[in-house]
């Protein structure tokens, strides 16, 4: 059997092949509820062959979106319709987990197909927070530094948000501490000034990331798996790297994290970046190579046969696919033929399509 599609179990879930659907922000929600769009949008990734189908962003507070069109989880109302889609996932045969997030100094910010400039208060945005008083770049709002008591409101939010996701019906949660969101500010000592214990050394930095990790356990069934996205390196002198990754990691293993999606990037707007196919596998390959834990592959993953191949040597568990899905929701029915896998079930309505 191709690796690609052979099952892989974390805690007591189990997934039929090592296919995630990548959290993609589709910036369709009002008031942070889904809507058709997004039964159909991650429900159709299901029936794609997806072994695990994972939500956009959903802000755990209503400043904790990127934009005002973001998806939420932020009040007990936005559950019912969550818990449509996952029951959908779930009986087509995919399993179903969702991204936890926080967008800090990047919040109220417009959609791209909307201008993409900053949301001001007065047209429906709002004040941006962040570690420090340091804003993105000149585009974005200069955010106000969280207070103590707003960073415990914020570990709370995302517990919170974490019962109401299991509540949902998903069975694995994602926070999302990379990218140049809210806790990815924290970690980096070029977005993070404090003088407090939020800030300053390495072990500062990590603190909410870790005290998160800490409350959202205790909620938690331990028969559900935790992800952390992080970004291995900021690309960016004195900032964030690899090896202050592995060193965040072994205590993320020793606080009960399962998998580590690995990404890089987008702390530091003028970051080089050397964008390529697989460019950021090496970082998810360093990281289990450090620390055993399970990894997740990231960025320009586009063909079966390279899929395969990072898994087979060793450099991930699992691939997570962003655009080349946006392309092909049937990528993984493509991709089971290709490498020759004509065991893997297709939903019996499309049986008539399977590539013989």
């Amino acid at each position: 059997m191709a690796q690609l599609f052979s099952p892989l179990k974390i805690k007591d879930l189990v997934l039929k092949n090592r296919i995630v659907v990548s959290p993609m922000c589709q910036y369709s929600s009002v008031d942070g509820f889904t809507n058709d769009w997004h039964f159909v949008h991650l429900g159709s990734r299901a029936v794609g062959g997806a072994g695990l189908v994972i939500t956009e962003a959903a802000a755990v507070s209503p400043e904790g979106r990127i934009s005002p069109d973001d998806l939420g989880i932020w009040k007990d109302e936005h559950i019912e319709g969550l818990q449509k889609i996952t029951t959908f996932i779930k009986a087509n045969g995919a399993e179903a987990g969702i991204q936890l997030a926080h967008a800090g100094r990047k919040a109220s910010m417009a959609s791209q197909w909307k201008g993409g400039q900053l949301v001001s208060e007065t047209t429906g945005g709002w004040q941006v927070v962040g570690p420090s008083e340091i804003p993105f770049n000149e585009v974005y709002g200069t955010p106000k530094a969280l207070s103590k008591a707003e960073i415990a409101q914020v570990i709370s939010d995302f517990t919170l948000a974490t019962e109401r996701a299991v509540k949902a019906g998903f069975s694995v949660i994602e926070i999302h501490a990379a990218h140049g969101y809210l806790i990815h500010q924290f970690l980096s000592p070029l977005s993070n000034q404090r003088n407090d214990e939020y800030g300053g050394s390495f072990e500062n930095r990590v603190r909410l990331l870790l005290e998160i990790i800490a409350s959202v356990k205790q909620v938690l069934p331990e028969t559900h798996p935790l992800f952390v996205r992080i970004s291995a390196t900021e690309w960016a002198e004195g900032g964030w790297n690899e090896s202050d990754s592995i060193q965040l990691v072994h205590l993320l293993q020793k606080a009960g994290v399962d998998l580590i999606d690995t990404s890089t990037g987008g702390n530091i707007h003028n970051a080089k970046i050397p964008v390529a196919p697989s460019y950021q596998v090496t970082f998810a390959q360093q990281i289990k190579a450090e620390t055993g834990i399970l990894t997740g592959a990231v960025g320009l993953l586009t063909s079966a046969v390279q899929m395969e191949s990072i898994l087979v040597t060793g450099q991930a568990d699992v691939i997570f696919l962003a655009r080349e899905l946006l392309r092909d929701p049937y990528f993984p029915l493509r991709a089971a033929a290709e490498l020759g896998q004509k065991d893997v079930q297709w939903p019996v309505q499309y049986e008539r399509g399977k590539f013989r």
